[in-house]
């Protein structure tokens, strides 16, 4: 009991202080603790995740209750209880797994790729052609599995890629993920710059990878999704449209712990001669009839816990116009 004091007493005290020495607490614990994990070998560091996980779900509830919330408004509130938390479960500790390789990103080569990625190294000469016969590529990979693994999986092979990301609250976290992840993936920061130089990265050749199952904020796309509507981004068909290339719908998939399944569907082409509002709302809106199919097939692989929750309306929408019934 005296430690638990002293460790709630510490963190209380941290809680006081001023934000930037908060960041520099937590950056120094997140490079310690990748530090110790790398010193393990994979699947026991997988395990020491797996234990952090299981305090976070059975002991801290760590959003369980909002997640079960979730997963009851996808399936519905007769869902078996057992199985919406197996499915909270699951997406938990694998996103704790995705944390461990993100730390592990650096020894992530071709071998690892090979071994624990059976079957990717088919996939390649797919994307490389129709990277060569289109000159640009767009990946759209929703938060399932370790997504992250597109671009280290792919730049292990060859294939140029890149993305943007969200910022993170800490700007030293921000700065390290995007190191991590920049082991195989270029980077750009969000910017007023940023849109013309994805369109110029693609018309050179390289592919774009970009999560399609994002919330916007303010008014976009109004798309079916997950059985509601959801205010769905258009910038991924609108990027299609304007550098003409094809959007590949694909996901990972973990099986177990440590294999990866990378699942790739028929290539989506924009057709220029169409509107490009009606183009952009064709293309996402197939996307996201992929995705929407992936998730009711296998839950647990995507990531319920998600700050930006897909399905919220947004503040000025009614309930008839975000797709609910009074």
């Amino acid at each position: 009991m005296l430690n638990l004091f002293f460790i709630f007493y510490g963190i209380s005290f941290i809680a006081r202080m001023p934000k930037d020495f908060q960041y520099r607490v937590e950056y120094a614990a997140l490079v310690g603790f990748t530090a110790l994990l790398n010193q393990l070998p994979y699947k026991a560091a997988l395990a020491v995740a797996w234990a952090v996980a299981g305090l976070l779900f059975h002991v801290a509830r760590f959003r369980r209750r909002e997640t079960f919330r979730r997963i009851r408004e996808v399936f519905g509130e007769d869902a078996p209880r057992r199985e919406v938390r197996r499915i909270a479960w699951l997406s938990l500790r694998n996103m704790a797994f995705n944390c461990v390789e993100m730390m592990r990103a650096p020894h992530i080569d071709k071998a690892w790729i090979d071994r624990y990625m059976p079957g990717f190294q088919e996939k390649v000469p797919i994307v490389n052609g129709l990277l060569k016969r289109n000159r640009g590529l767009i990946f759209a990979v929703p938060h399932t599995g370790n997504w992250d693994l597109a671009g280290w999986a792919c730049s292990r092979y060859g294939i140029s890629m890149f993305s943007v990301a969200g910022k993170q609250k800490n700007p030293h976290v921000n700065a390290w993920m995007n190191r991590q992840r920049e082991n195989g993936i270029k980077m750009l920061e969000r910017g007023g710059g940023t849109l013309k130089q994805i369109i110029r990265l693609l018309r050179a050749g390289h592919a774009f990878a970009i999560l399609p199952d994002v919330r916007m904020p303010s008014p976009d796309l109004a798309l079916p999704f997950l059985g509601k509507t959801a205010n769905l981004g258009r910038g991924m068909a609108m990027f299609a449209i304007s550098a003409n290339v094809p959007i590949l719908p694909a996901f990972f998939t973990r099986t177990g712990w440590t294999k990866h399944e990378f699942i790739h569907f028929d290539p989506l082409f924009p057709d220029l001669s169409r509107d490009r509002e009606e183009e952009a709302r064709r293309l996402t809106a197939a996307v996201m009839a992929i995705v929407d199919k992936a998730v009711r097939e296998n839950p647990d692989q995507w990531f319920w816990y998600n700050k930006r929750w897909v399905l919220t309306p947004l503040p000025a929408e009614t309930p008839q116009q975000s797709g609910k019934t009074v």
